[in-house]
C-alpha cells in the first residue's frame, strides 16, 4: 500500500507542476509582456498551414487511441485537465480557451466508441 500512496502523491505534484506551468506561461493567452529578444516570426505558408493540420490530425486520432486503453482514473483526470483550462470565476472568458476545453472533452468521449 505504501507504493499506491507514493505513486498518487508523485501524480499529484506532476499535475500541480504541470498546471504551474501552464499558470506561469500565461495560459492559453500566451506569456504576457514581451521580451527583449522577441524576434519577428514570418507568416506561415499555405503549405506549413496544411503541414500543421495533418500533424494535428494526426496527434488527434493518436490520442484517442491512447484514451480507448485508459482506464477510468485516468479518462477522469482528462477531465479534471479540461476543468483547469475553463476561465477562472472573475476573469474574461476568452473564446478559445472554452473551445479548447470542449475540445479536450470531445476527445474524451470520442475515445468511448473504440472501448
Amino acid at each position: 500500500m505504501p507504493r499506491e500512496n507514493s505513486d498518487a502523491s508523485n501524480q499529484a505534484i506532476q499535475r500541480q507542476q504541470a498546471l504551474s506551468r501552464w499558470d506561469n506561461e500565461g495560459g492559453a493567452a500566451g506569456p504576457v509582456g514581451g521580451f527583449a529578444d522577441d524576434k519577428e516570426t514570418p507568416d506561415m505558408s499555405n503549405a506549413d498551414i496544411v503541414a500543421l493540420r495533418v500533424r494535428v490530425i494526426a496527434l488527434e486520432n493518436l490520442l484517442i487511441s491512447l484514451l480507448a486503453t485508459a482506464s477510468d482514473q485516468q479518462l477522469e483526470l482528462a477531465r479534471e485537465m479540461a476543468g483547469y483550462i475553463s476561465p477562472r470565476p472573475g476573469f474574461t472568458h476568452h473564446p478559445l480557451t472554452i473551445h479548447a476545453a470542449a475540445h479536450m472533452i470531445d476527445l474524451i468521449e470520442r475515445s468511448s466508441r473504440f472501448r
